[in-house]
């Protein structure tokens, strides 16, 4: 398993997302997915505070066991949880870390992350607080989700000589490009921050197992996705994509979900390929999936997912 950097950690090119532990895996299911990775060397974990209804830190902690020194935990913190609104304001950001640092049984968090912007708090405030837990050794590096390129630099100029955020997690697959669009990859190289995408299969379209014209499958995301939400990645335009992808997949004798990892990966800037995973068979997948792409795959991956 190649490795990559985030600020000063270094994590494998492919990651687990925890998302699914505690809502879709139990406990034993989540062991046998986290044992399967370590088997792998994967060795990026990422859950949140909220994942699982707050199962999914507890179930992961207890999965690595005496193993949890092997790898990299990154957490994340303000999403609204119950009667908690979430949010980053210091005393919150004090308070999720300890709750986090409980439910995972352990003394550090490798990577924390802010969830979501909070534009009602002074990101220096925020800084600050997770500056405090740095010192305090419960962190070693911090990063951020779904940020634009103006809440990156603000941050970036707040932070001063303090604490600064290594690394954002932004959605991002060859059929969601908005980090091209907005700026965020390109600021990303400015700034030194490593790139985290999540949703790397496009809600599962780039696994190869939805097809035009039938139900996605039983147990994918797509098929639990409300329909308001479905209806757009289920469109007859992305659908068409997807067949182009395929089309460039099945030439080459390789498969989808290996050009869309391999694709992300060919960004220097992208740190990490995160992707959930239900079963063994699934991390097993998606850890072989990475190999290098010629400019002349890479061209024509970009003409099928433009189409």
């Amino acid at each position: 398993m190649q490795e990559r950097s985030i600020g000063t950690l270094t994590v494998s090119v492919v990651g687990i997302g925890c998302n699914n532990f505690g809502g879709r895996l139990d406990e034993a299911g989540t062991k046998a997915v986290v044992d399967t990775a370590l088997d792998e060397g994967i060795t990026l974990f990422d859950t949140a505070g909220i994942y699982g209804g707050q199962r999914s830190e507890e179930y992961l902690g207890r999965a690595l066991g005496p193993r949890r020194d092997e790898v990299v935990v990154a957490t994340k913190f303000g999403m609204p949880t119950g009667e908690v609104s979430g949010g980053a304001a210091p005393d919150y950001v004090r308070r999720a870390c300890e709750e986090s640092l409980r439910r995972l049984g352990t003394d550090r968090i490798d990577l924390y992350q802010l969830h979501a912007p909070d534009d009602r708090v002074p990101i220096a405030d925020t800084l600050g607080a997770l500056e405090e837990l740095r010192a305090a050794g419960k962190l070693v590096e911090i990063g951020c989700s779904n940020f634009s390129v103006a809440q990156l630099d603000e941050a970036a100029t707040a932070a001063g000589d303090r604490a600064r955020f290594c690394s954002v997690q932004n959605q991002y697959s060859l059929l969601w490009r908005a980090p091209e669009d907005d700026g965020v990859l390109e600021d990303c190289e400015r700034l030194g921050l490593g790139f985290l995408p999540y949703y790397p299969l496009a809600n599962g379209l780039l696994t190869g197992k939805v097809v035009r014209g039938a139900a996605p499958p039983a147990g994918t995301r797509l098929a639990a996705m409300p329909e308001e939400r479905s209806a757009h990645w289920l469109s007859d335009e992305l659908l068409g994509r997807v067949e182009a992808i395929r089309d460039v997949a099945d030439a080459r004798g390789v498969s989808m979900l290996s050009l869309a990892f391999s694709w992300l990966l060919a960004h220097e800037v992208v740190a990490s390929v995160i992707a959930g995973a239900t079963s063994p068979e699934q991390v097993r997948a998606n850890a072989a999936a990475p190999r290098a792409l010629d400019r002349a795959t890479l061209d024509e991956l970009d003409a099928a997912a433009k189409a």
